[in-house]
């Protein structure tokens, strides 16, 4: 039987989060892989860390990433992460590759997928994101009947940034803590400012909210962050 790549999305932060077929499968791999940054630090890893088994010993995979970084540079990352997680495949290995959140949301995994989904097994287990614990812990329903609502990236551009803005009932700006000043200024241009969220660390207990933008600390704020924009954030439905 074919080895299986599999993508697993850890969660948010909260390892209570992950579900119970994340834990079962990586209780019985052969190889987890995840990614770290400079220091070593994996946020997945720390996640999943009470569901890797005590009684065997797994080979474990680190990927050192800078999302900072240009795109060549990732996917040359990307395309040397492939090859060794080919290897083991090849060699009978089952694989887990963890990610934060979900897999296929902003996730790592759908890069190496691309690369390996036509020649091996691969199975997706998604995992609850990032705007699902930022819905949950400001109370603010993502959307409802006649509602619309966008997801964009911090590192779209500013007339995109500025159309959504202008257009959806609810939005989710994604890793913005490092431009959170710059996005907290285009709210305010689109005369949305009081309708804004910060968030940062979610459902771990490093968690910070910070329901008025006006208030933000000052300089940039960590990757694990987000923007939550609701016109229903100044008290319930419409």
């Amino acid at each position: 039987m074919s080895a299986t790549f599999y993508g697993i999305g850890v969660g948010p932060g909260d390892p209570e989060l992950m579900t119970l077929k994340a834990h079962r499968v990586l209780q019985r791999v052969d190889v987890v892989c995840y990614i770290t940054n400079a220091k070593g630090y994996s946020l997945a890893a720390d996640i999943a860390r009470d569901s890797l088994p005590a009684t065997r010993r797994q080979r474990h995979l680190t990927v050192q990433i800078d999302m900072s970084h240009d795109r060549t540079t990732i996917d040359i990352i990307y395309e040397r992460t492939a090859g060794e997680i080919r290897r083991a495949l090849e060699n009978g290995q089952d694989v887990a590759f963890l990610c934060e959140g979900d897999p296929l949301f902003f996730g790592s995994f759908a890069y190496l997928l691309a690369r390996l989904a036509d020649d091996f097994p691969c199975e997706t287990i998604p995992g609850i994101s990032s705007l699902h614990a930022a819905s949950a812990a400001t109370g603010l329903p993502l959307t409802m009947l006649g509602e619309h609502l966008a997801i964009i990236s911090a590192r779209d551009d500013d007339d995109r940034l500025r159309q959504a803005l202008d257009t959806f009932d609810t939005l989710v700006i994604m890793k913005g803590g490092r431009k959170r000043h710059t996005i907290t200024a285009a709210i305010a241009a689109a005369g949305r400012l009081n309708e804004g969220y910060y968030l940062e660390h979610l459902s771990t207990p490093r968690q910070a909210l910070y329901p008025d933008l006006t208030r933000l600390p000052e300089g940039p704020g960590p990757y694990f962050s987000l923007f939550v924009v609701s016109r229903r954030h100044r008290g319930g439905a419409r």
